[in-house]
Parts: structure tokens; sequence; C-alpha cells
């Protein structure tokens, strides 16, 4: 049996790139500090309260395998069956 080698990585070089601006200059520093940053999620109008609800088993099964978003439609039908 013969020791196989590991395959030639290469190593990661930045080379610079002339068609890049420089980021280094007050222009683009002036950009920067005015520039919105906006951290974490967005923020719905109207927030959800996070709960905890019991279901059967089989309601949840049903729910989860007709794929994403099924907590939203867990809400909307509880919506429709209570007439809001």
């Amino acid at each position: 049996m013969t020791a196989k080698s590991p395959a030639t990585a290469q190593p990661s070089v930045s080379i610079p790139d002339d068609d890049l601006p420089d980021l280094s200059t007050p222009d683009w520093a002036a950009r920067f500090d005015r520039a919105k940053v906006a951290r974490g999620r967005p923020k719905a109008p109207v927030t959800k309260a996070s709960t905890t609800l019991r279901l059967d088993p089989d309601i949840l099964a049903a729910y989860r395998a007709s794929g994403p978003g099924w907590q939203g439609r867990i809400n909307a039908d509880l919506r429709k069956a209570l007439g809001l």
C-alpha cells in the first residue's frame, strides 16, 4: 500500500487589481462615514409575540410537511377560525 500525497494547495495571494478604487482615500472615507449601517433583522411594523403552543403531533406534522412558512400558515388559519 502506498501513501498518497495531499493535493498541492495553492496559497491564497491577494493580487492588486488596477480597476479597483483605492478605498483609503478621503473621498471614500467620507462616503463610508455617511453610509447608513443597518444591524440585525428588519423589524416588521407589527411584531408578533413569541409563545409556546401545544399541538397534536399529526397537526404539527401536516403543517411542517407543507413546507417553509408553516408557522405563518398556522397563524393565518387561527385568524380565519377566529374571524379576525
